[in-house]
């Protein structure tokens, strides 16, 4: 038997469509033939069964045509419901918790519990506690198993994370609105009920050690790292990673006593944003009051400025000369950002020019190599550091360190426009305002300003603040880094990189 080739094209598909009725037409005469259908004047029950196939079949084309989609009917849809904007409300309790929320309506709720728990709290005995305390989320506590808290989360497909500073954890997690309830159970079991097995501790070190190992691979964490430890005496001198000498040593019992002395209801502050503020604070008044108080009081940090070398055979020489700078809430604090920004802050468009920044501009004139340059600027709530972080290559870093520090020297006699400084005061809002339109950022910021102040500072008074810096006020925290004690740190060749003594 030969098949015939069906055409292509517009050809084949009318002779598919056209085969199809005509193979539904002989089944048809084949069901009258048998009986199965009625014959004009004749009726049968089996004919009236078949009356549906029957308008069928007279309903069938020739051509099979798409059917018309049905006309949109104005008003069918549910009107608009216009919900009233809220404002940020913000308690405290008496037990010192702070509790601040913002109902944004959004389908996914994001919260964060803020914990004056950072590096800068640990001691000598004890120094790497809050690194694996951050690796420790998903361990047993008394109200879920390891596996609990992991599948539970993964099944409502919620997130829980846990980042720190040199001063603050933050546990924060996100979920849909219909699960808060049950997030929020996992992340107060974490932070207010860990059982700290020892087993499970113990299994907690090839993780330390991978996670340092990758944190170090990157020079400017090194770097930074260094240069805490140079400025700083005490306090802010501890770094964000575990040393080699307590990997491996830190115990069950130094984690609960770390928890226990820091983890206290006046250390904290309850965030959440896609949450009423009673359903937040009903929750911190039932479960974060057990351990009241302020906790144990942390050191005051002493800046005592120093240096610190790591002689490396890259080529590419990573430097940072730094003075003190403004702690948070200063009046100083945003005259030092100001400044920043006048320098140069890094680039503000993706593989932009920067010839905007004044230390591109001064370094540019001293070499033709390949370089980077950016003003760095750090604000703790005690202290803070000003200065300028260069890479370049080793055999041009004693000129480019040289007319960078130029730069802010000739800021201090009053180098600077008034337009420099209007254009730096947009570019610091611009900033600021791009920081917040995320979730996340908006809830850094809120939590970051309610622990440390416990208050919050609106946008518009943020404003305020930057538009009221003077070009005074820029010239003299330039001259309080010109005359500042220095601390510096390098990595790399460092044959022709100089000391800071010599700077």
């Amino acid at each position: 038997m030969i098949r015939r080739r069906r055409p292509k094209g517009k050809e084949g598909r009318r002779a598919g469509q056209a085969g199809k009725a005509d193979r539904f037409r002989c089944r048809f005469r084949r069901c009258r033939h048998l009986g199965l259908l009625p014959r004009e004047g004749r009726c049968s029950a089996a004919s009236e069964a078949m009356k549906p196939l029957l308008v069928l079949a007279r309903c069938i084309p020739k051509r099979f045509y798409s059917v018309q989609a049905a006309p949109k009917v104005k008003g069918s849809a549910a009107p608009r419901v216009q919900l009233p904007p809220e404002e940020l409300e913000i308690t405290k309790l008496s037990s010192g918790l702070v509790i601040a929320s913002l109902e944004n309506y959004c389908p996914v709720s994001s919260i964060g519990l803020f914990i004056k728990a950072g590096s800068r709290y640990e001691t000598s005995s004890n120094l790497g506690t809050s690194h694996l305390l951050r690796l420790a989320t998903s361990l047993t506590t008394k109200g879920a198993s390891s596996f609990k808290i992991v599948t539970g989360i993964d099944s409502v497909a919620a997130n829980l994370s846990v980042t720190a500073t040199r001063e603050n954890m933050v546990y924060s997690v996100e979920c849909l609105r219909d699960y808060i309830d049950t997030v929020l159970e996992y992340l107060i079991n974490v932070t207010t009920a860990p059982e700290f097995r020892t087993w499970e501790v113990s299994e907690l070190t090839t993780r330390l050690k991978i996670d340092k190992e990758i944190a170090f691979h990157i020079p400017q964490t090194c770097v930074l790292e260094n240069l805490h430890a140079a400025a700083y005496r005490n306090a802010l001198a501890n770094s964000l990673y575990c040393p080699d000498f307590m990997i491996g040593k830190i115990t069950s019992e130094q984690l609960h006593e770390y928890v226990q002395n820091n983890f206290t209801s006046g250390r904290m502050a309850l965030v959440g944003l896609g949450i009423s503020h009673t359903d937040l604070k009903q929750v911190g008044e039932q479960f974060l009051n057990i351990r009241s108080g302020a906790g144990m009081a942390g050191e005051k940090a002493k800046y005592r400025g120093g240096e610190m070398r790591e002689q490396h055979r890259d080529n590419l020489v990573h430097a940072v000369v730094v003075a003190e700078g403004a702690a948070v809430g200063s009046p100083e604090v945003n005259a030092f950002s100001v400044l920043q920004n006048i320098l140069g802050s890094g680039p503000l468009i993706k593989r932009g020019s920067r010839i905007t920044s004044k230390l591109v501009q001064e370094i540019t004139k001293t070499t033709s190599l390949p370089f980077d340059v950016t003003a760095f600027n750090v604000n703790y709530s005690d202290s803070g550091l000003f200065g300028i972080y260069t890479i370049s290559q080793a055999s041009v870093t004693r000129e480019v360190i040289k007319a960078a520090l130029n730069q802010v020297k000739a800021v201090s006699e009053g180098g600077v426009t008034e337009e420099e400084v209007k254009r730096a005061k947009q570019q610091m809002k611009a900033a600021f305002f791009m920081s917040v339109e995320s979730s996340e950022g908006l809830l850094n910021e809120i939590g970051s300003q309610t622990l440390a102040l416990g208050t919050y500072t609106s946008p518009a008074h943020v404003v305020e603040h930057i538009d009221a810096v003077t070009p005074a006020d820029v010239v003299n925290v330039a001259k309080k880094f010109v005359s500042g004690k220095k601390s510096m740190t390098a990595r790399g060749n460092l044959s022709n990189t100089p000391f800071v003594d010599e700077l």
